[in-house]
């Protein structure tokens, strides 16, 4: 029961802040959008028509795009959550959380539960966007996304709080993270097939492909069209375990200095006030002396 109360209370907290930010839910939308409506008309004509895996057909440079915007979304929104992570940290509130009677990686995994959730509800709702630019998925792919959408949004999440916990201020990590997040984009089959990148680079085309971003996007578009990327799948669910663990490990409390330590310190200051009762003996000694010389004197 005190796991339940904990887990919905994280839950709550965290959609009553993106209830509450109206403004997160719309920059959320405005960026893949405008991917999706002015910078897709211009690369269309660049990069043409495709027809790679999963699609059995030429398609539009739009409905290429759509899984890639998706991903981004949920890239963008892990570590904006990470971000407000900080923040609380910061504020004092995180104090409070973590010194809750629950374990630490139950409070993580309800973290990344209500942050999944968040991108979830984001990316359906482009996903009703790219209707108005007729990108027709099949509908069953829609229900298939979901589980990937999940463990894409519990990898880039457990790399946020990883990040997250190793950056004290604020400030340093809004620049950690757009050095994380647009490497991650752009140099990733998002926006364009490996293929073209092959095409323009060889040297770019292995950074891109060895990107785990990458891995996500794939298995994304796959899902969308009801197919499974085995290997896609595969690099993503170890990630997401290595993550995780070290994302748990980072956040528990560091043990307290050990016994001998203190032990060994309590010894030298013994040591030294034996030391100075030894120079206080010395000087009453030598002080009796020079008295008893001049009691002798006539």
């Amino acid at each position: 029961m005190m796991y339940w109360r904990c887990f919905v209370g994280v839950l709550n907290r965290e959609m009553l802040k993106f209830w509450q930010q109206r403004s997160r839910l719309l920059s959320a939308l405005v960026r893949p959008l405008l991917w999706l409506f002015v910078f897709a008309a211009g690369f269309r004509s660049a990069l043409g028509l495709s027809m790679i895996p999963p699609y059995e057909t030429y398609i539009l440079y739009e409905e290429y795009i759509v899984p890639g915007l998706a991903a981004m979304i949920v890239l963008f929104n892990s570590m904006q959550s990470s971000l407000s992570m900080v923040y609380d940290r910061e504020m004092g509130s995180m104090k409070v959380l973590l010194m809750s009677p629950v374990p630490r990686s139950f409070l993580l995994c309800s973290k990344l539960v209500a942050n999944t959730l968040v991108s979830a509800i984001q990316v359906y709702l482009f996903f009703c966007f790219a209707l108005l630019v007729d990108v027709q998925l099949p509908l069953m792919g829609y229900v298939y996304a979901l589980p990937i959408i999940a463990l894409l949004s519990i990898f880039l999440g457990s790399l946020g709080l990883l990040l997250a916990n190793s950056i004290k201020q604020l400030e340093n990590f809004a620049g950690v993270m757009n050095f994380v997040i647009f490497p991650m984009f752009f140099l990733s089959s998002a926006l364009y097939p490996l293929w073209k990148m092959q095409e323009a680079s060889e040297w770019l085309y292995k950074v891109c492909a060895f990107n785990p971003f990458t891995s996500g996007v794939e298995l994304l578009r796959f899902g969308l069209y009801e197919k499974l990327a085995a290997k896609e799948l595969v690099i993503v669910l170890v990630l997401t375990l290595i993550t995780f663990t070290f994302a748990v490990r980072s956040f528990r409390p560091k043990p307290a200095a050990s016994f001998s330590t203190t032990s060994s310190g309590n010894r030298g200051a013994g040591n030294k006030d034996t030391g100075n009762k030894g120079i206080g003996n010395k000087s009453d000694g030598k002080k009796q002396r020079i008295k008893a010389n001049q009691q002798g004197r006539p």
